[in-house]
């Protein structure tokens, strides 16, 4: 379900990207406005975790690290049955707790 939305708002937002460049620029603008959302949208599929945790300039966590929290992390992904994720922390006082990625 969570992919078909991001594919419709993918698409949502392509499409304004190319009425926009219609717009702006007829048929050269449109062909310029398709390419621009194409390759945004790659990049957006493929790059969206690393751009993220950059921008928070997020840090691994290792065990030796941050034991409770990693501890904690573990148990959760042992419960779910799922891969330990990798773990950052973020350098903000504020309370924050995201996931990134694809799957």
């Amino acid at each position: 379900m969570n992919t078909i939305k991001i594919i419709i708002m993918l698409a949502a937002l392509s499409g304004i990207f190319m009425v926009v460049g219609a717009f702006l620029g007829g048929k050269i603008g449109l062909v310029i406005a398709l390419i621009f959302s194409a390759v945004m949208n790659f990049g957006s599929y493929w790059y969206s975790d690393s751009i993220v945790l950059k921008m928070y300039k997020a840090q691994p966590v290792t065990e030796e690290k941050a034991p409770m929290l990693y501890k904690t992390v573990r148990d959760l992904s042992d419960k779910a049955k799922m891969p330990m994720p990798k773990v950052y922390i973020i350098p903000d006082k504020s309370p924050n707790a995201f996931a990134t990625g694809r799957n």
